[in-house]
């Protein structure tokens, strides 16, 4: 078996992805780079979803590449937009030159010995095994499952006689026109689907068993339409992303500080969207804000196809499937041709790549992450994650900005390998994401990264602190342990002058 061998290897050419390697390919041009995706088109979680009304769910001011400004006046972008965006800035730093598609990733193994890490995939149209190897791994893979979504077995399934769906595997040429749909969840996916299929269906419903807290933003950034005709595009663009940083971090630290005062808020908003005779038992989770995230709906789309009857919600628990719809709990029967089953996702840690140290096999979840990027014990290796409780790209971008600041300082040194090591016991236990009260971390507790009880073990998922941290805070700091290029070995991360 052939092995090609590369300076940098990125696994995932989605958002994470492509971001970091422009990153790479910006700062060190003559490294050689590869980007190896198991779909056959770049996009990652834009690309796998394909339902109606797919969009971002944070602004794309933040959500945008810092590199690369988002400079079009739409808050949510839809999906094709954003696979758009991936697809023109791959092109424009010439990362789609470095993509390898229909790639599955089966081992990454690192030797101590050889200070390389050895991939082993196989091209899934044809069973052909592939070989790599690289100095430095990168994991852009996300955090959940893109084969299969999480679906609850419910009882008397099997008598359903109409079309279940779920959206991870939406059928691209699905017609619901003049037809009655059911939704069952109350998350992202199914307050996006309902008012984007309420026109053209008969009727859709949306049957949760507790209230999400939704919350309505502006479809449009009228402020920044208004600046745009006196200031510079770039002026607009960094005051509209500032601004939206700072808004999303205020929201979420005082429903984290106030959560009684911010769930007032959040319910007022909502009340004031629907309406007084609306029943609001359907919008008043029993969780504080924050504990899961927040739903965002543009210009209050939701409610619009709710207060016009083209949409309502339901709250109740699935008593059976029948041939027709579904009985719930209270004796109510809804009927419907389509049921989609917006029950959320599985989680998936570095696309189901077995990782193994040195010979023996290690889980992420047996590793605590430094600065929310490398891994403890585990040499040169990052792991990309981005926010949250605000847009992913925000961290992403930190991420591949600090790889940069790392790679630099290894070559300036001669040095080829790089290790966390955790010297003062700082290890809680506990999951980088525990806080939250989601069903997919719930659901998947001990296969995400530890944090430890202090910087930079801990996780804070805050913008300001993670940039002071990974921008600006020395690269040598005690606990990253490294060592000096053998001269039986050739010389990693070659930069350009």
């Amino acid at each position: 078996m052939n092995t090609e061998h590369f300076d940098v290897l990125i696994v995932g050419a989605g958002l994470s992805g492509i971001g970091t390697a422009c990153h790479i390919q910006r700062a060190f041009p003559d490294k050689k780079l590869v980007i190896l995706e198991r779909r056959q088109q770049l996009g990652g979680t834009w690309d796998l979803f394909r339902y109606p009304g797919i969009r971002s769910d944070s602004d794309m001011f933040s959500f945008g590449y810092a590199f690369r400004p988002w400079n079009e006046l739409k808050v949510l972008a839809d999906g094709p937009s954003i696979r758009q965006y991936l697809a023109d800035t791959a092109k424009q730093f010439k990362i789609d030159e470095k993509i390898q598609y229909g790639l599955k990733i089966i081992q990454a193994a690192w030797s101590s010995e050889e200070r390389l890490w050895t991939l082993d995939a196989v091209e899934e149209s044809t069973g052909t095994q592939r070989r790599f190897t690289c100095n430095f791994f990168i994991s852009c893979t996300g955090y959940y499952n893109h084969d299969a979504g999480f679906l609850p077995t419910f009882p008397g399934e099997e008598q359903y006689k109409g079309l279940r769906i779920h959206p991870q595997h939406w059928p691209e040429d699905l017609d619901y026109s003049g037809k009655t749909v059911l939704v069952i969840g109350s998350g992202a996916t199914a307050v996006t689907l309902v008012p984007a299929m309420a026109d053209k269906a008969a009727h859709i419903t949306m049957l949760q068993r507790s209230p999400s807290y939704i919350f309505s933003v502006p479809g449009m950034d009228k402020i920044s339409a208004v600046l745009g005709r006196f200031l510079p595009e770039k002026w607009v663009y960094n005051f509209a992303r500032s601004r939206n940083i700072r808004i999303q971090r205020w929201l979420y630290q005082s429903c984290r500080r106030w959560p009684k005062a911010m769930r007032r808020f959040l319910l007022w908003r909502t009340r004031s969207q629907l309406g007084k005779e609306f029943d609001m038992s359907h919008f008043t989770p029993k969780y504080m804000p924050w504990d899961e995230r927040l739903c965002a709906v543009p210009d209050g789309d939701l409610f619009t196809a709710l207060r016009n009857g083209k949409a309502s919600v339901v709250t109740d628990h699935i008593d059976t499937f029948t041939e027709t719809g579904i009985r719930l709990q209270s004796g109510k029967q809804i009927d419907a041709g389509i049921i989609i089953t917006a029950t959320g996702l599985n989680l998936q840690m570095l696309g189901g790549i077995q990782l193994r140290i040195d010979g023996e096999p290690r889980l992420l979840g047996d590793s605590m992450t430094y600065k929310g990027l490398l891994l403890q014990n585990v040499p040169n290796m990052a792991w990309i994650i981005g926010y949250t409780n605000a847009p992913w790209t925000l961290k992403s971008d930190l991420s591949g900005e600090y790889l940069c600041r790392l790679f630099k300082y290894m070559e300036e040194r001669d040095l080829d390998m790089v290790t966390p090591r955790d010297d003062e016991n700082c290890d809680t236990g506990g999951g980088i994401l525990d806080s939250l009260a989601s069903g997919y971390v719930q659901r998947s507790k001990g296969l995400m990264p530890r944090q430890g009880s202090k910087l930079p073990w801990k996780v804070t998922m805050h913008f300001e602190q993670d940039s002071q941290m990974l921008l600006h805070d020395p690269i040598e700091d005690g606990i990253l342990q490294f060592e000096r290029t053998r001269e039986d070995k050739v010389t990693p991360l070659r930069r350009s002058a």
